[in-house]
C-alpha cells in the first residue's frame, strides 16, 4: 500500500529526472545533518529535562537515520528501530518527539520559496514536481518509510490518535496531522477496505473488539452480542489488510416487520428471534467508528451503501432501509438554546421535567402530560431542521446521514429509554430513511445548500412551534 503511494507514476519518472530530484527524498534542511540534528536538541535541551529528552533523541535519530537509508533491507530494519523507539516513549518524551518532528522534519520555508520563484519563472512539469516535492516536506516520506515495517501501518494510525490529544495545546503541530492524514486518505480508500460480515464464527479476538469498541449501545457481554449475530439480524465491518483483526467500523442491523420506533426491544438479549425471510425492513441501529486515528478518514457512507446493496441482494423483501438514531445534541441544545425564534421554550412546566431528569428520575417522562410531550417533540423538530453549526445542522448523528443522502423521517418518543437516552436526547430517537431512488438528489440538496430534507409531519411541527412563539410574543 504504501508503495503504491510513494512511488511516482510512470509519467512523472521522466519529469522527476528532468528535475534534477531524487524521487520521494527530500532534503531535510539546508545545514549539515549532524549540525542541524545537534544544534537543535541542544536548545530543545534548554527547557526540558534531559531525561525526557534522551528515548526522544534516540527516536529521532533512527528516524533521520532511515531518510538517509537507500537499501531496503537496511531501510526495513531502520523503519522497525525507529517504530520500536516510539512506541517506547513515554508521555514527556512522546511530547520532545512531536516537537522535534515539527523541528527537524517541516518542509523549508526558504527551500519553497525559491521553488515557487522557479516555477514562476518556467512554469514547465519538471518545475511543478520539483515544487510539490518540496511543499511536501520529508515529514511525509519518513512515514512512508515507516509504513513497511511490519505494524507499522498500525503504529502510524496509533501515533496520530495519540498526536490529536495534543493538537489544543500545541496548534503547531498541525502539520503532523495533516502530514497523516493525507497519507490515511490514500491507504485508507475504498478500495483497500474489505467488507466483512461478522457473525458467532468470526474469531474470537474480533469479536472481542467489537464488544470494546461499541459506542452507541452497550454490549452487555458474550451472551448480548451473540443475540445481536442471530439470524434476524447482522453485523458488517470494514477491515484493512494492514490491520487484521481490527475493525475500522461496524455497523449493526435489526431486520423487522415494520420500522421500529424503539431500541430497547432490539437490544434484549431475550426477545424472540424472527424469521428474516418475512422482514420487510432493515433497521441500522447502531454505527461506530473503532479507530480514533483515523478520526476524518470516512468510512460510513460506504459502508451504509454497501450494506444496503448486499441486504437487498440477500433479501429481496426488504423495502424499507432505515435507522434508528440517536440525538446525541438536544438536550444540551435545550439547556443552552438562545434562538430567539423560539423564545419562551421551554416552557417552565417542561423545564421542571428536565430537572427531575438530572435528579435521576426516569419516571419524569413516563408521567408526562400529553401538552409537554408535543411541546418537546416540536422542540426536538425545530432543533434538527433550524439548529446550526455554522450553515450545517447542529446534531453530528444527522449530518452524518443528510450527506449520505437520507431523509429525515420521523421522531420516536422514548425510544431510548436508558439512562443515557434520557440524558442525551431526552429519551428521542430518530428515524433516518434511505432510498436509492431519492439518496443523490437528498445528497447534492445537502451538500449544495445544507438543506435538511425531511418529512412533511416534522416541518409542519417545527413550523407550529415558530409560530406559536411569534403568538406568545
Amino acid at each position: 500500500m504504501s508503495d503504491g503511494d510513494r512511488l511516482p507514476a510512470p509519467e512523472e519518472a521522466p519529469l522527476r529526472a528532468a528535475a534534477g530530484a531524487t524521487p520521494r527524498v527530500p532534503r531535510t534542511g539546508t545545514r549539515p545533518f549532524f549540525s542541524r540534528f545537534f544544534g537543535s536538541l541542544a536548545g530543545a535541551a534548554a527547557s526540558r529535562p534531559p531525561a525526557n529528552l534522551r528515548p526522544a533523541r534516540h527516536a529521532i535519530a533512527l528516524c533521520h537515520a532511515l531518510l538517509s537509508e537507500r537499501g531496503e533491507v537496511s531501510g526495513l530494519r531502520l523503519a522497525s528501530e525507529a517504530l520500536s523507539a516510539y512506541q517506547s516513549l513515554d508521555t514527556p518524551a512522546l511530547d520532545a518527539f512531536f516537537d522535534l518532528l515539527v523541528e527537524e522534519f517541516s518542509a523549508e520555508p526558504q527551500e519553497i520559496n525559491r521553488a515557487i520563484e522557479t516555477y514562476r519563472q518556467d512554469p514547465s512539469p519538471a518545475n511543478l514536481v520539483r515544487l510539490q516535492a518540496i511543499i511536501e516536506g520529508p515529514r511525509q516520506e519518513l512515514f512512508r518509510r515507516c509504513n513497511v515495517a511490519p505494524g507499522g501501518t498500525g503504529v502510524l494510525v496509533r501515533m496520530r490518535h495519540q498526536l490529536l490529544a495534543t493538537l489544543a495545546g500545541h496548534p503547531e503541530r498541525a502539520g503532523i496531522d495533516a502530514d497523516l492524514m493525507h497519507l490515511f486518505r490514500s491507504w485508507f480508500n475504498r478500495g483497500f477496505l474489505v467488507l466483512q460480515r461478522i457473525d458467532w464464527r468470526t474469531s474470537a479476538l474480533l469479536l472481542e473488539r467489537l464488544i470494546r469498541y461499541e459506542a452507541v449501545h452497550q454490549i452487555q457481554g458474550w451472551n448480548d452480542l451473540r443475540r445481536r449475530l442471530e439470524a434476524d439480524r447482522r453485523c458488517y465491518a470494514f477491515l484493512h489488510p494492514a490491520l487484521p483483526e481490527e475493525p475500522l467500523i461496524f455497523i449493526e442491523v435489526a431486520l423487522t416487520r415494520g420500522l421500529v420506533a424503539k431500541v430497547q426491544p432490539l437490544l434484549d438479549p431475550d426477545s424472540p428471534v424472527v424469521d428474516p425471510a418475512t422482514a420487510n425492513c432493515a433497521v441500522f441501529y447502531s454505527i461506530t467508528n473503532c479507530q480514533e486515528g483515523l478520526r476524518g478518514v470516512s468510512f460510513g457512507n460506504f459502508l451504509i451503501k454497501q450494506v444496503v446493496e448486499d441486504l437487498g441482494r440477500e433479501l429481496p423483501r426488504l423495502r424499507t432501509f432505515a435507522t434508528l438514531s440517536p440525538i446525541p445534541g438536544f438536550r444540551k441544545w435545550l439547556d443552552s438554546s438562545s434562538d430567539t425564534r423560539i423564545a419562551g421554550y421551554p416552557s417552565p412546566q417542561l423545564t421542571a421535567v428536565l430537572t427531575r431528569l438530572d435528579e435521576r428520575d426516569p419516571q419524569a417522562l413516563l408521567a408526562i402530560s400529553p401538552h409537554l410531550r408535543e411541546e418537546l417533540t416540536r422542540l426536538c423538530a425545530h432543533y434538527l431542521l433550524h439548529a446550526k453549526h455554522g450553515k450545517a445542522p447542529l446534531d453530528p448523528v444527522e449530518r452524518f446521514h443528510l450527506a449520505n443522502g437520507a431523509r429525515l423521517q420521523r421522531l420516536n418518543w422514548l425510544g431510548d429509554s436508558s439512562e443515557n437516552g434520557l440524558q442525551r436526547s431526552v429519551g428521542l430517537m430518530a428515524n433516518y430513511v434511505y432510498r436509492a431512488r431519492d439518496a443523490e438528489h437528498n445528497h447534492e440538496a445537502y451538500a449544495r445548500d445544507y438543506r435538511v430534507v425531511a418529512s412533511h409531519e416534522l416541518e409542519r411541527m417545527a413550523r407550529q412551534l415558530r409560530l406559536a412563539s411569534v403568538r406568545g410574543g
